[in-house]
This record gives C-alpha cells, structure tokens and sequence, in this order.
C-alpha cells in the first residue's frame, strides 16, 4: 500500500457502517464529548459527525476539554464539533456546561500515576462524581479501563463483566472507584449509565500494536512474561461508544470492550517480522496470566469488530515502513504490578 492507498483505506475504516447510521437516528438530543482531547476523542467526534450527516439528521457535536493549545480546537471546529474550553475540575466551569442528552465521558488520567497519585484520583474519582451531578438528566457513556480486573488464566476465555474486580495499583484502582462513582449516581438520579470498561484500543500511531512492531522493526527484546493481550481497532472501539449511548440504563450497565480473540504477543511480532523481513527478538517465560476481557456480550449486542487484526497489523506495518507520524503514548500493557 502507497500512502494514498493508506489515506483511502483509513478513510473507509473511518466511515460509519450502516448500524451506527441507523443507531445514530435512534438516539434522541445532541452529543457531548467530556475530555475530547485525549487518544480517542478526536476520532470519535468525527465519526459521529459523519454519521449524523449520512443519516440526514440534525444533531449538534459538542466537545470539551482544557484545550492547552488551540490547533485541536480550530481542527474540531473545521469539522462541525463546537467546542467549549473548560478545565472540568473547576467546579465554577464545570456548572457553566450547557445540558445535553448525551454525555461520552473519556477525562481520567493514568500515565505519571506515580508520585501524582493525588490528581489521578481527582481526575479518576472525584471528577466523576461532578460530572454525575451535572449531568443526572443526561445518558452517560462513561470509559473505564480493562485494569479493574484481575489478572485471569489465558486459557479461560477472559474475566467477564461477572467477574469480581480486584484492581493493582493506585492507577487501576482509582478506575473500580470511577465505575463506583457512576453506579453511585445512576441509582440515586436514575440516571441512565453505561461503564465502557475498554482494554486495548489500537491505532496506526499507537497502541499495543505500535508498540510490538516498533519493537520488533528495531530488534528490540520482547518481553513475553505477559504473553497474551485484547486488542480492538479504535474505529470500531468508536463505534460502540456511540452506539452504546441507546443502551444505557440504570442500574447502571457494564459492558467490556476489545476484540474477540484472546492473542499472543509472539504471534503478532513473527507477523510484524514478515512484514519488516525481520526476526523477532524474545525475552522471559510467559506467567500463564493475562489482563484479558471478555467482550462477548459487547458483541452480542454490536457484532465483532469490521476491523480484523491481520488488517490492523498490514495498515500498522505500512505506516511504520512509510515513516508515519506517531504519538508515543504507550499502554504499558507489559506491566504487572499497576505502576503507571
């Protein structure tokens, strides 16, 4: 693939399948994006404009976040998302947001965990907590993070939406008490809630891919202690947030997101080696446990991901080979004892 091959392909993996555009027309009132400034935000809003213009509706896409530099800003107003700066732990301008029917809520923090333990919980527990007051007339879509749950066997299918969280770290930890939070609220307002409990999405800029074909491009050592990983290409991740917006309910609904595959760290660095003509370099025996979700009620009610993961590492490898931009913002999905 020639880079303009790439620019078309992405633009097909981007436009909105046929279910979200009839999804899109269910979904009563505007949309809001808490925190649009992060990995996923940008994107999202995006899709959701064009799929808003393919169903041949109105609806307004509003997004918001502290917006430190105004080229993300001026990018999201060139494509129809009106835009609000707010620093949302500022109680003063989290209440001058204006009531939507729809709320994503992506603001946390998790890298610099450490040593910063105090804002990450602001940011992770406290905010929330806000957020739920403002917003308790509002359908909240809130992301949480696969590191609530416990490391799991690899042979047994992943730790469900069933199984009891048991968070490592302060990070993680900090996480269960954002879901808490949300449940907390959805109960007393009755405020319709989905916890969007994600665990790897992936891009060609970042993500768990990136960070294996990176490695395996420069003969770095792999590190195979955590063998096994889910992945999800983040348009399809995309997607099901918006959708997720008419499955909200209270209590409120938990629902695990990735891919469907249980995948081996060691197989997607020898596809990568095929791609690089290049042999890749391991390290360490595998501990037999993994941070795996299992997503089968995510796809019950959405179907598996249009992306498959031998497309995702061809488009990854591509934009490696072709020097493209990436955003060094790794997921530290090898680490084991929660220190972010």
């Amino acid at each position: 693939m020639d880079n303009n091959t790439l620019a078309a392909l992405e633009q097909q993996i981007l436009a909105p399948s046929a279910e979200l555009i009839e999804d899109i027309k269910k979904i009563q009132g505007d949309i809001l994006f808490l925190g649009i400034g992060g990995k996923m935000g940008p994107s999202m809003a995006k899709l959701a404009i064009r799929a808003i213009e393919a169903a041949g509706i109105k609806k307004k896409v509003i997004g918001v976040s502290r917006f430190s530099t105004t080229e993300l800003q001026q990018e999201l107003e060139d494509i129809g998302v009106s835009t609000i700066a707010c620093d949302l732990l500022d109680p003063n301008q989290l209440k001058e947001l204006p009531q939507v029917r729809n709320v994503i809520y992506l603001a946390g923090h998790k890298f610099g965990t450490t040593g910063n333990e105090d804002f990450t919980w602001a940011m992770n527990t406290y905010l929330p907590g806000m957020v739920a007051s403002h917003f308790e007339k509002s359908n909240i879509v809130a992301f949480s993070s696969g590191n609530v749950l416990p490391f799991v066997p690899i042979n047994r299918a992943g730790a469900s939406e069933e199984t009891t969280p048991e968070p490592v770290g302060e990070y993680a930890q900090s996480c269960l008490g954002r879901e808490r939070i949300f449940e907390y609220f959805a109960k007393k307002n009755h405020t319709p809630t989905l916890i969007y409990r994600l665990n790897y999405a992936v891009d060609f800029r970042y993500g768990v891919l990136v960070e294996i074909a990176k490695a395996v491009k420069e003969q770095l050592p792999i590190d195979l202690t955590t063998e096994n990983v889910n992945v999800i290409w983040q348009g399809d991740a995309n997607e099901i947030a918006l959708r997720s917006l008419l499955h909200c309910q209270t209590p409120a609904k938990i629902l695990n997101v990735t891919g469907p595959e249980i995948l081996s760290i060691r197989w997607i660095a020898e596809r990568f080696g095929e791609h690089f003509n290049s042999t890749p370099v391991f390290i360490n025996q595998a501990a037999g446990t993994a941070l795996l979700n299992n997503a089968s009620e995510c796809h019950r009610l959405f179907g598996y991901p249009k992306t498959t993961i031998r497309e995702a590492i061809a488009i990854t490898a591509h934009w490696l080979m072709n020097g493209g931009e990436l955003w060094n913002k790794d997921t530290h999905f090898q680490e084991r004892k929660g220190k972010f």
